[in-house]
């Protein structure tokens, strides 16, 4: 009844009964019986009256067959893996709920998906395979400690057992903020640098994160870091044909005009900014910082050094 429901129609009672095999009493009831678990069945009476499921205050759960659930759980994949901008954390938390209840048949069926298919990056970035995610949203999910092998930013390996708190997206990267029981300390780890974590057995300890907020605490401890500088440039191209290729966040890029915007962005990364200034096809100023602005002075002599003089190729 559930499945014929999710149709976009309203189904008269006597058409379910009929589609059901049962009897009209036996529809009222199960239609009581959704309703108490949450589906907002609404009825209509008359001859042209029935049943249609409406949009309730609450999610209720849903009804899928296979090829459904393999199509949400690719979907996820993709959304989780390959930073779609504003619900890679969702995305990760759905993928953890529905992977944890897939028959075993589908979880290969959405594995072999994922082994063939291969994203088009077009920039340079740390990739996180989804499954690792999920791994590491369930051990917060559901409070439990984790071992897995690390590698630091100089390479350097390290074994850690940690209780993991909660995973945090900052602009192309991942972090798994956790209480790291052999340093007695809050830690946080790029995922990317993750390796082989495995579920210990052991229950998390509730612990108060210092900064109260995951994703303050991942600020924090980055600033503390590395150097964040402030990039603020002119570039001369309508805000349509720069947004999402330069920035972290909608809100860096502001129209000044029909044909200019003004970048105003942190980076902790000046060759990063750099390139993708270059890149992006359009004439530009950098205000600030000057960091930045002799960054690209020797970038763009190394450019004419490798280009020869004007005439080297005529």
């Amino acid at each position: 009844m559930l499945s014929l429901l999710q149709t976009p129609r309203e189904w008269p009672g006597g058409e379910l009964a009929r589609r059901l095999g049962v009897s009209l009493r036996t529809v009222r009831r199960d239609v009581e019986r959704l309703r108490a678990l949450g589906y907002p069945v609404e009825a209509t009476m008359g001859a042209a009256g029935g049943y249609r499921l409406g949009a309730g205050a609450a999610m209720p759960p849903l009804l899928l067959d296979d090829e459904e659930a393999v199509a949400i759980a690719v979907g996820l994949r993709a959304a989780a893996g390959h930073a779609v901008q504003g619900i890679e954390e969702a995305a990760v938390g759905a993928l953890a709920k529905l992977e944890q209840v897939l028959p075993k048949r589908l979880r290969h069926r959405v594995a072999a998906l994922g082994a063939a298919t291969q994203p088009l990056l077009t920039w340079e970035r740390p990739t996180v395979d989804p499954e690792l995610l999920t791994l590491l949203a369930g051990a917060v999910t559901n409070s439990e400690r984790i071992r897995f092998g690390y590698r630091d930013q100089d390479g350097a390996g390290t074994e850690r057992r940690v209780e993991p708190h909660r995973l945090v997206c900052a602009g192309r990267r991942w972090y798994l903020v956790g209480w790291d029981t052999d340093r007695d300390d809050w830690r946080i780890f790029r995922v990317d640098r993750v390796t082989d974590p495995a579920v210990i057995g052991y229950r998390a300890v509730a612990r108060q994160l210092p900064d109260g907020d995951a994703a303050a605490f991942v600020t924090r401890r980055l600033s503390e870091r590395t150097p964040v500088y402030r990039a603020v440039a002119t570039l001369h191209a309508p805000i349509e044909r720069v947004a999402g290729r330069i920035g972290d966040s909608p809100d860096d890029l502001v129209a000044v005009d029909a044909r200019t915007c003004r970048l105003n962005s942190h980076t902790d990364t000046l060759d990063f900014v750099a390139w993708r200034l270059m890149t992006l096809g359009c004439d530009f100023e950098v205000h600030e910082p000057p960091e930045l602005v002799a960054r690209l002075r020797e970038l763009g002599a190394r450019a004419a050094r490798a280009a020869g003089p004007p005439d080297a190729g005529t």
